[in-house]
């Protein structure tokens, strides 16, 4: 793989030059220019590398978004009472991200596959994805973090990752034995979206990918099958700048001017699905560990056609997750790993004859390494497995896209390298290699062959044939 990355990259990397000025994006709270513009600060104060946050940068999450260095337009009653506290320049910034992306092999043509046809290989995306914030404070321990995205695939704008907040500050015990707490409520858009550290799906490294190439069947129900599909709130307390502890409820949530809420949606969350979330950090000098556990249990109905009534499929994720950190002024190191664990029961789906099991699995592991000198260059090296039981139906054969032995089960690599002219834009190149995809290493969609007459198969493909080069222009202003 290193042998095919070099030559790619000396040949691509000093075409990519852009520019901008603070942080953030979807897909992956996200560094953007609007928190600096509010507090006076520049990115590094909160983010090691956008959107990596720091110590200091989940304080500010935490604490409601609401540290400010602005001028305020106020209100205050006769009794002293503060009505309003609203910036007089509103907290906005816009992010936009062009991205290439370059296939080890070409998709099949999707007109003339039954020919052999191959697509253009080669996606350019201009823009891939352009977003607009309000990121910041609204009242007294009242803040948000919103976002509306443009998505260039699907040539639309939506909402995106979402985090309204009130944020509230306490002092436990007396004098110098006090202990610091903070109480909150959040309001967002999808499990893990409100987190403050990047071990989590919503803000994990990967920070940016292809919205082009394939990707395997299966993901967990806590690795992104949720996002902006529902909606939540939840209670969560911050203790002695180490103990953070969180209960919160989701429910089905209408999208893209979907109404009403039918069977012509699909995978609609029944009922309200209760996530937790509990981790504690550790301090010292210019380092710091985080150990947590979170989960997700919900039930779905499978809809698409099929009544949103009766019976329901059962989701139960537990996940496991750390994240380490050293922060100097040249250096800075981050380790972070996830395993998360999904049992299903198919109630609906086995009775429904949309799967072959009336229960079955989900794992997936992902494992990360940063490092970045003086903030400017840098990059990563990450390593992604999901396994899973076997299911006919859930995971049928099919090109690029299916699995001929039926199974999920995914794993490879990531490498990426970055610079950083500025702290607000970002040049990325990344390298995803498969190992295995979608069950398999040759011939994993359609098997080996011969096929049909007639067949729109012409031929198995090889999970490095979805080995994916993507470099990207990253900017935030």
């Amino acid at each position: 793989m290193s042998e095919n990355l070099w030559p790619r990259l000396k040949r691509f990397l000093p075409h990519a030059l852009l520019l901008g000025v603070c942080a953030s994006a979807a897909a992956p709270s996200w560094a953007v220019p609007s928190f600096a513009r509010q507090t006076g600060m520049a990115c590094a104060a909160c983010h090691t590398v956008f959107p990596e946050l720091t110590p200091f940068g989940r304080e500010f999450k935490l604490n409601g978004y609401v540290l400010d260095n602005m001028k305020q337009i106020t209100g205050i009653t006769t009794e002293a009472r503060s009505t309003l506290a609203l910036n007089q320049i509103p907290p906005i910034s816009l992010m936009v991200q062009v991205a290439y992306t370059h296939t080890n092999t070409a998709l099949p043509d999707s007109a003339l596959a039954a020919n052999g046809a191959l697509a253009r290989n080669g996606d350019l995306m201009f823009p891939q994805q352009a977003s607009f914030f309000y990121a910041g404070k609204i009242a007294d321990n009242f803040g948000a973090f919103v976002q509306m995205t443009y998505s260039g695939v699907g040539d639309h704008f939506s909402w995106d990752n979402t985090d309204i907040r009130y944020a509230k500050h306490f002092s436990v015990g007396d004098g110098a034995a006090s202990k610091d707490l903070v109480f909150g409520v959040t309001l967002n858009d999808a499990p893990t979206v409100q987190d403050v550290w990047n071990s989590t799906v919503a803000w994990g490294s990967p920070y940016s990918g292809s919205a082009t190439a394939p990707t395997p069947i299966a993901v967990p129900q806590l690795a992104g099958s949720l996002g902006q599909n529902a909606a939540g709130i939840g209670a969560y307390a911050w203790y002695d700048h180490s103990l953070y502890a969180e209960f919160s409820l989701y429910t089905a949530g209408l999208r893209g001017g979907a109404h009403p809420l039918d069977s012509t949606q699909g995978q609609v969350v029944h009922a309200a699905a209760p996530y937790w979330r509990l981790a504690y950090e550790y301090r010292w000098d210019r380092n710091s560990l985080m150990l947590g556990t979170y989960g997700l249990v919900v039930s779905k109905y499978p809809g698409a056609g099929l009544v949103l009534s009766g019976p329901s499929d059962k989701y139960r994720d537990v996940a496991a997750d750390m994240q380490y950190q050293f922060i100097s002024d040249v250096n800075q190191f981050t380790v972070l790993a996830t395993y998360i664990d999904e049992k299903q029961t198919r109630n609906a789906s086995f009775a429904d004859g949309l799967s072959a099991n009336p229960s079955d699995t989900l794992k997936a592991l992902k494992l990360t390494a940063l490092y970045y000198y003086d903030r400017s260059i840098g990059g990563s090296i990450g390593y992604f497995d999901t396994t899973g039981t076997s299911d006919a139906l859930l995971y049928p054969s099919g090109p690029v896209s299916g699995s001929f032995t039926n199974s999920p089960d995914s794993n490879g690599e990531v490498l990426e390298l970055n610079y950083l002219p500025w702290l607000n834009t970002k040049l990325q190149l990344q390298y995803t290699h498969y190992n295995k995809f979608n069950g398999g290493t040759t011939n994993y969609d359609v098997g080996a062959g011969p096929y049909p007459t007639g067949s729109a198969y012409t031929s198995g493909r090889r999970a490095s044939d979805n080995d994916t080069l993507y470099l990207l222009a990253w900017l935030n202003f």
